[in-house]
């Protein structure tokens, strides 16, 4: 089977703006990312992260770095656009992947992010 590139999605919450919630949350979200995907470090050619602007002890790259995620791999973080109505305290992540693509991909939407995309939350593992 030949590789392939795609992207992965996914996204979390916190429920306030600490580092040690920051970096809970980004490598919750990052060990699932990876699992139900099949893939490691070694895989991803690229991670983007963007965080809305209440959440500023802790940047999600520096968290994903911090969690042992993203070690091989070029990282950048961003501010969310602030949108009226916008979903708090969210941070999410863009994974590009160079992998043999064995399945379809999963996203995954953990805590009050899983509001953003129902279509992708499994009812047995709801997080909200």
């Amino acid at each position: 089977m030949e590789e392939s590139v795609y992207a992965l999605r996914g996204a979390t919450t916190v429920t306030h703006d600490s580092p040690a919630e920051v970096d809970e949350a980004v490598g919750e979200l990052m060990e699932r990312l990876y699992s139900e995907n099949g893939i490691s470090d070694s895989d991803a050619a690229f991670i983007l992260f963007s965080q809305t602007r209440d959440i500023r002890t802790r940047n999600a790259a520096a968290a994903c770095r911090r969690c042992g995620y993203g070690t091989l791999t070029p990282l950048f973080c961003v501010q969310e656009a602030d949108i009226a109505g916008g979903l708090p305290l969210a941070i999410r992540v863009m994974v590009l992947v160079n992998h043999r693509k064995e399945r379809e991909p999963r996203m995954v939407y953990l805590r009050g992010a899983s509001s953003l995309r129902p279509d992708y939350t499994k009812e047995e593992g709801k997080d909200d």
